[in-house]
């Protein structure tokens, strides 16, 4: 049975790798902390003591990490990349950037090994259910080779292009997802000032045109309740926007909306703690905060 490399065992990763580990496949993971280590064990992954052992003779070895500079450090610094057999693939799974993704699959290429990215949305819930979308960069035959992995972890999957066409698509989609959430958010606190009740705006919004991802889950589950615990940080989707943004600007599209949006998610990482989830965006703008008030 080939063996599946699987570095970055955290709130996304672990579900992932334990879903993949159900399927049959024989999964040898590696994340720095300890407790994710553990955790892992406990699903029926092996251990690896670093992450070139994981990826050790791996046919097919999944980054899920927070960065691409983490990815980079993790298949050239910690030397994955080397322990790697030729012909081998790597699913890059994280959020990076598309531009460096390209730059990571020539730096593999020489030794036989072929990149393709892969990033996924559907959050924590989607990674436990295995109802992720998965976006995927790179050769169409080797996308194919490694579906059944993807389709073991997500329920659909989208060939988006050529190499790092998944972390742009990725990245986008993110700064809509944001975008949204922020003015869902600011859209409650006017209908609260009215007097308008939370539950029955979004009761109206999500039989309307003005519904989204955000007024259909996020705030009914997450903001409402006061839980803010979607599992995805509020670090991380700034990150994400300061991507698609980024690259906008690199390709002559700069997003006007898209940057003034970005702007305000920064001044609420600034305010909020740093391990904030990415819902309490609207915690933010209920406390007034960024000219709201």
């Amino acid at each position: 049975m080939e063996t599946i490399g699987f570095v970055g065992l955290g709130n996304m990763g672990r579900p992932m790798a334990r879903r993949l580990a159900q399927a049959g496949h024989a999964v040898r993971g590696f994340d720095a902390s300890p407790e994710a280590r553990e955790r892992a064990a406990l699903d029926g992954v092996a251990v690896a003591g670093g992450a070139a052992e994981a990826a050790a003779d791996a046919g097919v070895l999944i980054l899920m990490l927070p960065t691409s500079s983490i990815v980079r450090a993790v298949l050239l610094d910690d030397g994955a990349l080397d322990a790697l057999p030729p012909d081998a693939i790597v699913i890059d799974m994280s959020s990076s950037e598309p531009l460096e993704t390209r730059a990571l699959a020539e730096r593999a290429a020489p030794r036989g090994v072929t990149l393709i990215d892969a990033p996924v949305s559907g959050g924590v819930r989607g990674a436990e259910a295995g109802t992720l979308t998965i976006m995927a960069g790179g050769p169409a035959e080797r996308v194919e080779a490694v579906r059944p992995l993807l389709e073991a972890m997500g329920k659909r999957v989208v060939h988006a292009g050529d190499v790092g066409a998944g972390h742009a698509l990725k990245a986008i989609n993110n700064l809509l997802s944001a975008t949204h959430l922020l003015a869902s958010s600011e859209a409650l606190r006017i209908g609260r000032a009215f007097g308008l009740e939370a539950e029955r705006m979004l009761e109206a919004i999500n039989g309307s045109s003005g519904r989204s991802w955000s007024t259909e889950h996020k705030l009914p589950d997450f903001v409402l309740p006061g839980t803010f615990a979607s599992g995805f940080g509020l670090g991380l989707m700034v990150k994400d926007m300061g991507i698609a943004c980024a690259l906008g600007e690199q390709l002559g599209a700069t997003p006007a909306l898209g940057a003034q949006a970005l702007a305000l998610w920064e001044q609420a990482s600034a305010a909020l703690p740093s391990d904030a989830d990415h819902t309490e965006i609207a915690r933010w703008v209920d406390a007034g905060e960024g000219g709201a008030a």
